[in-house]
This record gives C-alpha cells, sequence and structure tokens, in this order.
C-alpha cells in the first residue's frame, strides 16, 4: 500500500527575517499614513491652530485632508466589491464538461512519443482503489482547496459545498430549496469525484474546515495612501509618455480595450516577421514591467508591438473601469477586432467584423507573449479563436493546473512567511484592484488551460513554457509534471531556482531564451 500523503500534515513555514524586515519598513509605514493623516487633522481642528501655522503645516494639512478624503473614497470602493458575486458561471454543460476534465486529469500518464495531441480526456472514469497511487495523489491536490488540511478531517457537506460553488456559482447553505435539476447535478458530480479519490467522503460537517470558495468569500483588502497610487500613477503617466517620445509605442483605443502599440513604417503584413502581443500581469503596470517593455521594442525593432493595457489589473484606482475588468468574452473579441483593423490577422467569416475580411490575403496569426496572471488572457484567446496566435510563449502561468488551487491558495489564503511573500500579499493580492478581480470575477473555468487547447504544444518553435522551481505563487513542479507528461519536455524551461517574475529578469538566461525564441522564424 502507497503512503497516503494527503493526510500528511504540511509541515509550518516559520517566518524568516525578510518577512520582519519587509512588514516593518515598507507595510507599515504605508499603512500608517491614512491613521497618522486622521489624527493630524482631528488635532488640527481641535486645537484651531489650522491657519495660525507657519505655510508648511499648513501644505501638511492640505496633505492629511486629501488622505482623509481619499481613505473615505476607498472604504466606499471597498463595500461595493465586498459583496459575493452574483452572476452565474457560464454554460452548466460547459462546466459539466470542465468538471468531468479535472476528474479525468492524471489519469493517464503520455510520453514524449505520445503522439501530437494525447491527454486524459480519452480515459473514462473508474472506481479507484484507495490506495491507488492516482486516488492518494488526487486526494492530496484536492485538500488544497481546503486550506491543505489533512485529508481525514474534510467532511462530505463543505465537499458538496465546494461542488456547488465550482459548478453554480453559489452558496449551497443558502439554497434551501435546491432546484431538483441543480441537485441532480451535484449528486452525480459527488458520485464521480468519489470514484476519482478511491473513497467515499465521510458523512456529516466540519465547519472549521471550509472550502476556498473565491466569488463568495470575504474580500480581503489592505488600504493604502492616496500618495500611493498617485504615485504609482504619475510614473505610468510619465512612462508612456517617454514611450511615446522615444520608441514611437504609442496609446490608442479601441471598442473600449486600451493599448500600447508600435508600428514598424518598412513592416509587411503578409511577408514581415509576426507581430508580438505581450500580456503582462497583476502588479503596477508600465513601472512593473518596463524593463521587458524596453527590450521588447528596442531587441524586435523589425516587428510591431501591442500591449493591451489592463487598468484593473495594475492599482490605477483613478480609471472609470478600475473595478470593471473586462471578461473572456469580450477580451478576445476586441483583440481579434483590434488586430483585423491593424492589418496583422484575418477574420474568418463574413459576420465578423468586415465583410471584406473574406476576400482578404491569408495572414498568419500573432507570437503571443503572458506572464503569470496575463496566461489567463492568453488562455481566453486561445479558447476563442486559436487561429488567432501562430505562437505563444507562456512565463510563470498561472492558467496551467489552476483546477489544483494552489494558485489561489497561495496568493490570496496563505499566511505570507517571507519577505517576497509579504511584498506579493500586500502590495499587490490586497490591493482593492486585484482583490477585486480574482474574489469577485474568477471563473476558474475560463481560466483553466489544457494542453489539447494549446496548437503545436510540443513544437519548439511555435511554443515554449518557462517555470520558476521557488515560485511561490504557482506549484511549478506539479506544471512541470502536467507539461512533461504530455510530451512537452524540448520546450519547457525549468529553472530550479528561479521566482516567480524571474524568468523575465533583465540579463538572465530565461530573459535571454525569451527574446532569441521571439526572434526565431517559425518551423
Amino acid at each position: 500500500m502507497g503512503i497516503d500523503i494527503a493526510d500528511l500534515p504540511d509541515s509550518k513555514r516559520p517566518r524568516d527575517r525578510s518577512f520582519f524586515f519587509v512588514a516593518l519598513f515598507l507595510v507599515a509605514p504605508v499603512r500608517a499614513v491614512a491613521p497618522l493623516a486622521w489624527a493630524y487633522v482631528a488635532y488640527s481642528l481641535h486645537s484651531g491652530s489650522v491657519w495660525a501655522s507657519a505655510w508648511k503645516y499648513r501644505l501638511l494639512f492640505a496633505f492629511a485632508i486629501c488622505e482623509v478624503l481619499f481613505s473615505v473614497y476607498h472604504y466606499y470602493l471597498v463595500t461595493l466589491v465586498s459583496v459575493p458575486w452574483k452572476h452565474g458561471t457560464g454554460n452548466l454543460a460547459q462546466l459539466q464538461i470542465a468538471f468531468t476534465r479535472v476528474l479525468k486529469s492524471g489519469l493517464a500518464e503520455y510520453g514524449v512519443d505520445a503522439g501530437d495531441r494525447p491527454g486524459s480526456p480519452s480515459e473514462t472514469i473508474t472506481q479507484l482503489e484507495r490506495d491507488d497511487p492516482r486516488s492518494i495523489d488526487f486526494r492530496n491536490v484536492l485538500r488544497t482547496w481546503f486550506g491543505r488540511v489533512p485529508w481525514s478531517s474534510i467532511r462530505r457537506v463543505e465537499v458538496q459545498k465546494w461542488i456547488y460553488w465550482s459548478i453554480f456559482n453559489k452558496d449551497l447553505s443558502e439554497a434551501h430549496n435546491t432546484p431538483p435539476a441543480h441537485q441532480a447535478v451535484l449528486d452525480d458530480s459527488l458520485k464521480s469525484l468519489e470514484m476519482r479519490l478511491g473513497t467515499r467522503i465521510t458523512e456529516g460537517s466540519n465547519p472549521k474546515i471550509l472550502p476556498m470558495r473565491m466569488t463568495l468569500d470575504k474580500v480581503q483588502v489592505s488600504a493604502r495612501p492616496f500618495f500611493f497610487y498617485a504615485a504609482i500613477s504619475g510614473i505610468n503617466w510619465y512612462l508612456r509618455r517617454r514611450y511615446s517620445a522615444n520608441w514611437n509605442l504609442h496609446y490608442g483605443k479601441y471598442d473600449g480595450l486600451e493599448y500600447l502599440v508600435y508600428l514598424p513604417e518598412s513592416w509587411d503584413p503578409a511577408t514581415g516577421p509576426r507581430p508580438v502581443v505581450f500580456l503582462h500581469g497583476l502588479g503596477l503596470g508600465h513601472l512593473q514591467y518596463h524593463y521587458i517593455i524596453r527590450d521588447l521594442r528596442l531587441q524586435l525593432h523589425d516587428r510591431p508591438l501591442l500591449i493591451p493595457l489592463q487598468p484593473h489589473a495594475s492599482q490605477n484606482i483613478f480609471h472609470p473601469h478600475f473595478l470593471n475588468p473586462v471578461c473572456r468574452q469580450d477580451l478576445a473579441d476586441r483583440l481579434l477586432g483590434l488586430m483585423h483593423k491593424l492589418g496583422w490577422v484575418n477574420v474568418l467569416s463574413s459576420d465578423d467584423l468586415s465583410k471584406d475580411a473574406v476576400d482578404a490575403p491569408f495572414i498568419p496569426g500573432v507570437t503571443m507573449l503572458s506572464h503569470s496572471n496575463g496566461s489567463y488572457l492568453h488562455a481566453w484567446c486561445l479558447k476563442r479563436y486559436p487561429e488567432l496566435i501562430s505562437r505563444s510563449c507562456f512565463v510563470d502561468p498561472v492558467t496551467f493546473c489552476s483546477w489544483e488551487g494552489d494558485t489561489c491558495y497561495n496568493f490570496l489564503y496563505r499566511p505570507p512567511t517571507t519577505g517576497f511573500d509579504l511584498l506579493v500579499r500586500y502590495f499587490i493580492g490586497t490591493e482593492l484592484g486585484v482583490a477585486n478581480l480574482m474574489r469577485r470575477h474568477f471563473d476558474w473555468s475560463s481560466n483553466a488551460l489544457w494542453y489539447e487547447e494549446i496548437p503545436n504544444a510540443q513544437n519548439p518553435s511555435k511554443t515554449l513554457f518557462l517555470l520558476g522551481g521557488k515560485d511561490s505563487i504557482i506549484n511549478a513542479e506539479r506544471v512541470r509534471k502536467y507539461l512533461t507528461s504530455h510530451g512537452i519536455t524540448k520546450n519547457l524551461w525549468y529553472d530550479q531556482n528561479g521566482l516567480h517574475g524571474h524568468a523575465l529578469a533583465s540579463g538572465g538566461a530565461g530573459h535571454a531564451l525569451v527574446m532569441r525564441w521571439l526572434k526565431e522564424t517559425e518551423e
């Protein structure tokens, strides 16, 4: 009998020195601004010394007033995103297929000679034995959705709540009169899940062990001051103007989609190198991705470059659509329309955007580079318009194995223990726009990308994957196992010591590989 790793408690992660350094010198000063501003305003008004003071104190008072008013506004925005997501998660039949696809994951393993498009969907879900390595592994994976507690502490009621949320995006306990059709789906899904687990889930309930349900759970938002957002917006505004003046990388808007674009004068859409589309991740916008934007623009000067902007993922709180991120279908449709307008791709039918597209000469797709959360957008485009993308490069992709829960757990739920973890959690994970995106607009079935949905996944000239072994957000070893089990080896770069984002750091081996791959000609 194999060792049941699902019942082995995870080793505790003690806080290291870097955690306390970041907490004391970076997080605490930022968090203290608003309380200090309130205190200063209250003191000034109570003492009546506002206008009797020197000009520098009046300036300080004005600054404090701005912080006070902004904190009220920020609190108001938090109340808006704190309401559980009321929208459904899509077509029920498609969700059932997606859930079944999750259960089939890992049932079969393939090597490099497995064929062009191997995958577990060809497998049949049958009753596994409890000590089957596949069922042991699946139990170990599933407990991630329950905070990595030992499997033996998870009960049937909480698993039913998790299934109901994953399919219907609702709280089972609030559905007092569950529709018969929903109950049938729930019962069938639970039966299939137990077959895959190799055991019947223990009856009863354990209220202390609750599942992660991002769109229903409380939104965790850490307040930050006005000057923080103003500084980020100011720097990004300056960088955008610098890009336009020095690099001919100009700002534009198409059907609500904002972007930066570079168009070489001598480039030919039929014979020239394919345009590059860069989908960035969560963070600080241009400020965070400045160096990779620089390298993409200057080292790939012979081809167009398109960078869709994501204000909701860039801490642009002053943007009118800050709390309204674009959905899967709209993003893919707008991106297709924009690239057709630019002459980079052809629309495939007369029903799409322009009737003259049918008679246009064939133009191959674009090269798409995505990082971290940008891989979700990458996945949306591949699912809806696979012919749009001729080459794909995934760096630190969160889209793979996202059904296993590691990314959500590590990014949103696991207590930070290192300085890097705390930086990511406070300055990104609990920022208002990011929290709203991840906790109120997270659609796991849309965000999950499967091997069989990637054209030419094993072709090194058309697809490239980069992972870091010490990535604290994604479970890189699980993603590596998933990709290699489907024959992806020659085009998988794995840095054993790489952290999240290191593969795009200028001067690194991963960065050099990405730039070299982007310059290559397709085979």
